[in-house]
């Protein structure tokens, strides 16, 4: 999640008046959730081949930009797919 989603997210979710170490908190929390997300629907879009290179990847601790571009490349709705669980992770929010 970059920071233009980021600073979106905490907006949207009426937390800018919390002090800045509980929103950066709140922010690695959300971000973290986003991520293991994102990496379920990501391995369900790949192929078997895709799988086992995104594991490599993972494994030799490539870098996010890294990351971002081979997912980009691989899965037809990348953009998407990370705004459809970026929504839905704040309606989860808002209902809390």
């Amino acid at each position: 999640m970059n920071t233009q989603m980021q600073s979106d997210l905490v907006k949207e979710l009426g937390l800018e008046n919390l002090p800045s170490d509980k929103q950066e908190e709140l922010i690695i929390k959300m971000t973290e959730v986003v991520l293991k997300r994102m990496f379920i629907e990501t391995m369900d879009k790949l192929s078997p081949i895709d799988q086992e290179l995104f594991g490599g990847m993972l494994e030799n601790q490539a870098g996010p930009d890294e990351i971002e571009n081979f997912l980009k490349e691989n899965i037809h709705n990348y953009e998407e797919l990370l705004q459809k669980i970026i929504s839905e992770l704040k309606a989860e929010m808002k209902s809390a």
